[in-house]
């Protein structure tokens, strides 16, 4: 039985990279944090060498290293879909009745968010309207998230 990816490792190879590349724009200690991984690997760089490199360099080395951890990806996937392209959450929000700002949930509110059959209509509304990316999203929050989600893995295939 083949192994599914994960929501991150599903995505195409520009599209992690894009995502690393942001992360190591958006995010003070990721380069040197990419650079201590990378060095921990051993292959006869520094992580003092490896953080004077381009970040477009790093993050190609990051990928090709399996440098990243599921925390890593979690957080790239949470800034893809809440900073990058709220659209996805903003439209599966809004049909399943939760309040957002921009696509961003209160720190307040408590999970589960919505009811079964609220998230059926959310779900079906990302569906419609953004096709295999909406999937994707959905799929993502399935894998990290679904306790928030009451039944949405009924709705939603976890096939990538």
């Amino acid at each position: 039985m083949a192994k599914l990816l994960s929501p991150f490792k599903s995505l195409p190879a520009e599209r992690r990279q894009a995502l690393v590349l942001e992360a190591l724009k958006r995010h003070k200690g990721a380069k040197t944090l990419y650079a201590q991984r990378i060095a921990a690997r051993g292959g006869g760089f520094r992580a003092t060498t490896l953080v004077t490199w381009a970040n477009d360099k790093l993050a190609r080395e990051v990928l090709r290293l399996g440098a990243l951890q599921a925390q890593d990806e979690l957080e790239l996937l949470q800034m893809l879909y809440v900073d990058l392209e709220p659209q996805y959450q903003i439209t599966f929000l809004d049909a399943a009745g939760v309040t957002h700002e921009n696509g961003v949930i209160p720190e307040d509110l408590e999970a589960p968010y919505a009811s079964a059959e609220q998230v059926a209509a959310g779900a079906a509304a990302v569906q419609s309207a953004h096709g295999e990316a909406g999937a994707h999203y959905l799929r993502t929050l399935v894998t990290y998230n679904l306790a928030a989600w009451p039944g949405l893995d009924a709705v939603v295939s976890a096939e990538a």
